[in-house]
């Protein structure tokens, strides 16, 4: 008995107190301060600090599209294939109400002039008006030459890029002239960012600050379609300022508004004619989700 106790009394008072600690910790359920979980809270915070100071300035711009308001013209395959199509329609379709009719009209007029014709047979009809399926041709004829459509192609309207009229078969995107630094370049319609709202607010922003427009239009995603990015030259750099980001996103014409003025700061482009005022690199970015429809 007296072994056990000389050897607890000649432990020193520090081993003892360790003991103590690591079993009163280990009973509890407490965790022990660690210098690693500090280092790791300092650099979230580091890193959500240098999140919020970002050297690019943010913009959003609007990829706003007028959708072709008549129907393109048929290709020479697309026209064969049509008219193939009108020839089946015509050889296996049942016969419509109005070509029954002309049958009929047909028919009564044999009888007619049958020798055994009996006159009786048309009582029925002798206080009614009959109007023949051809007299009904021949009304539609005379309606027909009378109406003149609106013509596909105006030369005059077509060759002013601020209409949003023109080209009325193919699917127009808006430009907008807009101060970049010290030169004015054409650009879809751009601003920049504002803190308290999102990139979409920013991009309905500057669509409603273009001079004069008054355009309505339907945004098809809160989400960006592309991303066009790029360095200011090394001497305008600094370590709050690097470049520009410009976030795009797509919508569609609902309502073009007042008539353009003239000398108006946009036009209406078709996908074709961009390459001719926009940049190359500019260009590139855009081409990916400009659908030409």
């Amino acid at each position: 008995m007296a072994a056990p106790c000389g050897r607890m009394a000649s432990r020193t008072l520090l081993q003892f107190v360790s003991c103590f600690s690591r079993t009163a910790v280990g009973s509890t359920g407490f965790r022990r301060f660690s210098g690693t979980a500090l280092c790791r809270a300092t650099l979230q915070t580091k890193a959500v600090t240098e999140s919020v100071s970002s050297p690019w300035t943010l913009m959003a711009a609007v990829c706003l599209q007028r959708l072709p308001v008549v129907s393109a013209d048929r290709s020479p395959i697309e026209q064969r294939f049509w008219q193939m199509m009108q020839q089946m329609e015509l050889e296996k379709s049942m016969l419509s109400d109005h070509e029954l009719r002309l049958l009929e009209d047909a028919e009564r007029l044999s009888r007619k002039t049958a020798d055994d014709y009996d006159s009786d047979e048309e009582e029925d009809a002798k206080d009614q008006d009959i109007v023949l399926a051809q007299d009904l041709e021949d009304s539609w004829e005379q309606k027909l030459r009378n109406f003149q459509p609106a013509p596909r192609v105006r030369a005059d309207v077509d060759k002013d890029l601020t209409s949003v009229e023109r080209c009325l078969a193919d699917s127009l995107v808006l430009l907008a002239e807009q101060q970049v630094g010290s030169e004015k370049l054409w650009l879809l319609p751009q601003t920049q960012w504002q803190e308290g709202e999102t990139l979409r607010q920013t991009a309905e922003r500057a669509l409603a600050s273009l001079p004069a427009a008054g355009f309505k239009a339907t945004f098809l995603s809160n989400a960006p379609c592309g991303v066009y990015k790029y360095k200011l030259p090394k001497a305008a750099r600094t370590e709050d300022s690097v470049g520009t980001k410009v976030f795009f996103f797509k919508a569609i014409l609902s309502d073009s508004g007042p008539p353009t003025v003239p000398n108006s700061p946009y036009m209406w482009l078709k996908k074709s004619e961009l390459q001719s005022y926009l940049k190359p690199a500019y260009m590139m970015k855009v081409d990916r989700f400009i659908l030409d429809l």
